[in-house]
């Protein structure tokens, strides 16, 4: 399958941000902070916003963490990191974030560099049907210290038969629809929508996880398992 989101992320949409909110009726906020709460359970020095878009993972963990935090983002896109910046810079923390250009395939930091690493709604694009996964994988696990966790929000699968029917029907036309609306990338937002109604459910994201050398893997499902926190231990 082709990666139309590629292009999206490249030329940045107007109303991007919008577009996620409008997509998730707002609880992609709510997600986000909770996430964050889980890079951050453990006082964590160096996390890292992996795929970090316009930066609000980054933002959200500058918000909680504080000063006490350094926060870098990285991603491929340099309008959705310039994106990051502008906003990052009105935050009382704003040192406590960076952001920087780089590959998820190819992370260019040392062995054991960070406490954790968060992903937001980005990990389906570096697994789903993507020949890099494993690679993918096993860089976070490179960058990570000892017992420091990669935390996953991503959409995912509810079990519940009727409500995955619902979740489906809602991502094939009114994600597709809106988002196409929003943005004018018809292609970008079939990809979303497929790869979503498609995307693994939570025991084969812990069955991917475990087998890249990660030590416990833990889901924490939200909306009625339509969304999910997947928390990996290095």
């Amino acid at each position: 399958m082709s990666r139309p989101l590629q292009r999206m992320f490249t030329e940045v949409p107007h109303h991007y941000d919008l577009i996620n909110s409008v997509i998730t009726w707002g609880l992609d906020r709510r997600w986000r902070k909770r996430a964050a709460e889980e890079c951050l359970k453990y006082k964590p020095q160096k996390v890292l916003d992996l795929c970090c878009g316009t930066g609000d993972l980054a933002i959200t963990l500058c918000r909680i963490g504080g000063s006490g935090v350094n926060v870098v983002g990285i991603d491929y896109s340099p309008p959705m990191l310039e994106r990051a910046r502008q906003k990052a810079s009105s935050l009382a923390e704003s040192g406590c974030a960076s952001f920087i250009h780089g590959d998820a395939a190819c992370l260019p930091f040392p062995d054991a560099f960070f406490d954790s690493v968060g992903i937001s709604f980005a990990f389906r694009n570096l697994t789903y049907k993507n020949p890099l996964a494993v690679k993918h994988l096993t860089e976070v696990r490179r960058v990570l210290t000892a017992g420091g966790r990669y935390v996953i929000v991503e959409t995912s699968q509810p079990e519940s038969g009727l409500i995955r029917g619902i979740f489906h029907h809602y991502l094939r036309w009114f994600v597709r629809h809106a988002g196409f609306l929003l943005s004018g990338n018809k292609g970008a937002y079939n990809y979303l929508a497929e790869s979503a109604a498609n995307f693994y459910n939570a025991e084969e994201i812990k069955d991917m996880l475990l087998k890249a050398g990660f030590q416990e893997v833990w889901h924490l499902p939200l909306f009625f398992g339509a969304a999910g926190i997947h928390i990996a231990v290095k």
